[in-house]
């Protein structure tokens, strides 16, 4: 994905280097029933790209993996030729007979939604970015899922652009709430608030929606009724910058291809066991039965985006969700599109949160649940041991472009600082409600 051999650390090239030989990727969608044809994320197109590619590969519908192909101008059928046999040497392709197919129906059309398949509020939180709020409403508005409502909610506004957005665009399909208290946390609480679905689901601003999202959300909440939490794979929209291509070779926000579920009592060797939420999935890409998460507080108001925390806030929900004896499911058939951070500042800072909002998390779940942190403090230097050791071989095996050097040790600083954000949130809201 990053253009760069296999090579040792000390052979990577410096930064401005990397920089300047980064070639952009463009991003697209190839399904093996129509290996003629590519399509942009969210299943837009058709396009016909040229240079480097990666490729979402779907089978009937349903998504197996990525892979990358070069092309050349003037020469799309090679590119996709090229594509479909990477996809067929790199992927576990199934072969196309009868019982595949009537294992994986193809999605396509209007899907058989049983009687009892449930209702969904999806939850849109945005501030002052109507022009990437569009996008997403009107990838959303294209969901194949027939009991769908959708509420925007308007974060601290600065003006009425997205107030003005929704109602003269948006006014049939589209339900307003504005939350005047800044934080990504009060915002997802007051679309809680206002959901009428038995199912809240949570999408960024910045994400295109896959037209099958909600239904594959509502699926696997049908499957079991043990499952209190679904999220979902978590793709770039674009890899037009060296940032953009870093993040994903640190990690990024997917959780690959394969379906799972964690229950409390599974064994699970992981040291932080029930403190390592950020397992199940991202913020970004997330639903919930509504009763059940009403019933534990929802989210914590002195978490996420907006607030000295600066995240955490979906992690704390996880914690809160799954230490409430209830089950929690990956579904990679749930498919957004996230715009990630285009400029290496923007990606520092962006590593730098989420080292924040781990250790915000961490906090809350202290401050909420004091008989945790004997267990916490037991397990936590081997879960950072362990953590350090993941990113160390990452390094050593990823010679990316990596345009600010040091993400693991920015990622570090800010689960250190991220206690000491969660207090001064706390702070800040004793303060505003004695001013009140």
């Amino acid at each position: 994905m990053n253009g760069y051999d296999r090579r040792t650390p000390a052979a990577c090239p410096r930064t401005a280097a990397r920089e300047t030989l980064y070639t952009p990727v463009r991003v697209v969608e190839l399904d093996l029933d129509e290996p003629g044809r590519l399509r942009a994320p969210g299943g837009l197109g058709p396009v016909d790209p040229d240079g480097r590619v990666l490729a979402l590969v779907r089978l009937h519908g349903h998504p197996l993996g990525l892979v990358q192909a070069t092309g050349t101008a003037g020469d799309p059928a090679t590119l996709r030729r090229a594509l479909v046999e990477a996809a067929h040497r790199e992927l576990r392709v199934p072969a196309l007979s009868t019982a595949t197919l009537a294992a994986r129906p193809r999605r396509t059309g209007p899907p058989r939604v049983p009687a009892e398949a449930p209702t969904v509020t999806v939850v849109v939180c945005t501030r002052n970015r109507p022009d990437s709020l569009r996008h997403c409403l009107d990838s959303l508005l294209r969901t194949d899922y027939p009991y769908v409502e959708v509420v925007v909610v308007d974060n601290a506004p600065d003006g009425t652009g997205t107030r003005d957005l929704v109602l003269e665009h948006y006014s049939d399909r589209v339900r307003y709430v504005c939350e005047p208290e800044q934080g990504s946390a009060r915002a997802r609480n007051a679309g809680l608030a206002a959901a009428r679905g038995e199912i809240c689901a949570f999408a960024d601003d910045d994400l295109l929606v896959d037209r099958g999202w909600v239904t594959a959300l509502a699926e696997a909440f049908l499957a079991d009724d043990r499952t209190a939490c679904v999220t979902g794979l978590v793709l770039p929209a674009e890899l037009d910058t060296a940032a953009q291509a870093a993040l994903e070779s640190y990690g990024g926000y997917s959780r690959g291809f394969a379906a799972r579920s964690w229950s409390l009592h599974d064994a699970n060797a992981d040291p932080l066991q029930r403190f390592s939420v950020g397992r199940f999935g991202s913020g970004a890409n997330m639903a919930f039965r509504t009763e059940v998460l009403r019933a534990v507080g929802g989210f914590d108001p002195a978490t996420g985006a907006g607030t000295p925390a600066r995240g955490g806030e979906e992690l704390y929900a996880f914690f809160s969700v799954y230490n409430s004896g209830h089950d929690i499911a990956y579904q990679p058939e749930a498919i957004v599109w996230h715009c990630h951070p285009r400029t290496d500042e923007a990606l520092a800072r962006q590593v730098f949160n989420f080292g924040v909002g781990f250790g915000a998390y961490l906090t809350a779940a202290v401050a909420h649940r004091p008989e945790v942190l004997g267990d916490l403090l037991r397990r936590l230097p081997r879960g950072l041991w362990q953590w350090q050791t993941v990113h160390r071989r990452r390094a050593a095996e990823n010679c990316g472009p990596e345009p600010v050097p040091g993400l693991g040790w920015r990622e570090l600083q800010g689960l250190l600082y991220g206690p000491f954000g969660y207090l001064r949130s706390l702070w800040h809201q004793r303060g505003a409600r004695i001013g009140e």
